[in-house]
């Protein structure tokens, strides 16, 4: 999820947690509970620092060892033993608890994105992303504004931020229906399908659709059981040449090419004399475009000249990218 409803979700945890009678007896242990689950509830995104490094690393790292099952550990240990120096006359088992219940419920909403986490590390490396929730729901982050507003106001928080959850518990449930839905009009769409991905968008009933057969890929959008496809491309094998091989081993082609389960490629010769390798990830078409690209220019003696991976959505961009990547 984005950093705004992470926040929201931790001071509601931080609301809920009244329901624990040592929080709510105590006003020293309820504020250290407070700030322990809305740092809890940002702490794994600490990795976002990557992206100013550069986004093949960012992309390789973000939600990995940040999130993974140690992580989880020792988040709140450390958050924990901080606020306990601040606040010393709080609870530290319950301001323990009541943490990692915030560190834990980031973790947990982050493998309902199509982006995913790699929650089961160091047991595997596996990307956890089951699509159901798009990184910002209008209405995940509304109901959380809402009821932090009763609270305001004077509501019971227990009852407020409990029905809240019961809501969203519903709301996560019926979001997989949905999604069961539009992948079986995917199906009876395309017949002969290998692979289908349907993505969430920040509208309820609007989803993005990547999907391959055994010859083709195609893309498009749903709405409901309606599917239309925009794009169907021709499978072609990337040729095994050391050209391919070369870009491939680019730290930017790299990180796109384990990121990416379904993408198309590109090979062309620039008026520069370079030759251009592109990969192109089919699940984000947005306004005519696949933002979402992988780029490395390489000369006769397949020395890479300039590479570059990330979201870009125009051409001009990406050029411009590449040529800062270039001097």
């Amino acid at each position: 999820m984005d950093s705004g409803t992470h926040l929201v979700m931790g001071v509601a945890l931080g609301g809920l947690a009244l329901s624990d009678p040592i929080v709510a007896q105590n006003s020293m242990t309820f504020s250290a509970v407070m700030a322990g689950t809305i740092i809890g509830s940002q702490a794994p995104d600490v990795d976002t620092v990557l992206k100013l490094r550069n986004n093949a690393v960012y992309i390789r790292h973000h939600r990995g060892i940040t999130h993974s099952i140690p992580a989880v550990i020792l988040w709140p240990l450390a958050i924990t033993g901080f606020l306990s120096l601040i606040v010393p006359g709080a609870n530290i088992f319950h301001l323990w608890l009541w943490t990692f219940l915030a560190v834990f419920l980031h973790v947990f909403v982050d493998i309902f994105n199509a982006y995913g986490t790699q929650a089961l590390r160091p047991f595997s490396k596996k990307w956890v992303a089951l699509g159901v929730i798009n990184t910002f729901d209008p209405i995940i982050f509304g109901l959380h504004c809402i009821a932090i507003l009763l609270w305001t106001f004077g509501a019971d928080p227990v009852i407020t931020f409990s029905i809240l959850y019961l809501i969203i518990v519903f709301y996560y449930i019926l979001r997989f229906a949905v999604q069961a839905a539009v992948k079986n009009a995917v199906r009876n769409t395309i017949q002969d399908e290998d692979c289908v991905i349907v993505a969430p968008t920040m509208r309820f009933f609007y989803w993005r659709v990547a999907a391959k057969s055994k010859t083709h890929y195609y893309v498009g959008r749903a709405y409901g059981r309606t599917v239309n496809i925009h794009d169907k491309i021709e499978i072609r094998p990337i040729p095994n040449t050391p050209l391919v091989d070369k870009a491939l081993s680019d730290s930017n082609l790299a990180a796109f090419v384990s990121f990416s389960p379904l993408y198309n490629w590109e090979i062309s010769e620039l008026p520069s004399g370079l030759t251009e390798v592109r990969l192109i990830d089919l699940r984000y078409r947005s306004n005519d475009r696949y933002p979402f690209v992988a780029v490395a220019h390489l000369d006769d003696d397949l020395n890479i000249i300039t590479s570059y991976t990330g979201w870009i959505f125009s051409e001009d961009k990406l050029q411009r990218k590449l040529q800062i990547g270039s001097s």
